[in-house]
């Protein structure tokens, strides 16, 4: 038998406090990108109580994503939106999810991140990073946006590290390495950048705003 909403809750607030449960169960954010950081970040998400998530990506699942995003081989060919909606639901059924199979792009991100406290920017492109910082930053400058930059490779898991770069955007990884041959993306690596990134998110919605 399925849990009630209150047993999850009051399971979650025994471990967090029940005030910042509360705080984080009325809380809405935005994934921009569900590849190996934004499938990550999200399921952190879930998994600690964030009451509202938004998923976005246009994309779907390929046998090539499977070594490092939380995807499993019998979605392949799904939209990542979907696929990553229904391991949330059975992680969270009580998280409430609006998971759209749509591009970001320069005209629908004011409306589609409107809603949002925090936005994480988990794009692998970096012209797409770039784009969605800069459109948040300059139409949504009120929203707390977490961006990340290096994580490819075998470098030391510690070179990764959280910055704040200014007001409320910040940066996670370590804003050097680049996907190069024979130096791709390890699932370890990228969960550690992707655990910077949702860590620093249940941060800010708990009021902490340093790094």
């Amino acid at each position: 038998m399925l849990p009630t909403k209150e047993v999850f809750f009051q399971a979650l607030a025994a471990r967090h406090g029940e005030s910042l449960q509360r705080r984080f169960a009325e809380s809405a954010v935005a994934v921009c990108g569900l590849g190996g950081l934004g499938s990550n970040v999200a399921i952190h998400l879930a998994r600690a109580g964030v009451g509202r998530l938004f998923l976005f990506d246009f994309d779907r699942v390929d046998i090539s994503n499977l070594n490092r995003q939380q995807y499993f081989p019998e979605q392949i060919g799904l939209p990542k939106s979907e696929a990553l909606a229904d391991t949330i639901r059975r992680i969270a059924p009580y998280c409430e999810l609006t998971a759209l199979d749509v591009k970001l792009c320069e005209d629908n991100i004011p409306s589609l991140l409107r809603d949002c406290e925090v936005i994480c920017e988990c794009f692998d492109r970096a012209d797409q990073k770039a784009m969605l910082v800069n459109c948040v930053l300059e139409t949504l400058p009120d929203k707390y946006l977490v961006a990340a930059s290096g994580m490819a490779g075998l470098g030391s898991a510690n070179a990764i590290q959280s910055r704040r770069v200014a007001g409320k955007f910040y940066l996670c990884g370590d804003e050097t390495s680049e996907v190069a041959e024979g130096s791709g993306l390890f699932s370890s690596r990228v969960a550690v950048c992707a655990a910077h990134e949702a860590h620093l998110v249940l941060r800010l919605l708990a009021g902490e705003t340093d790094a």
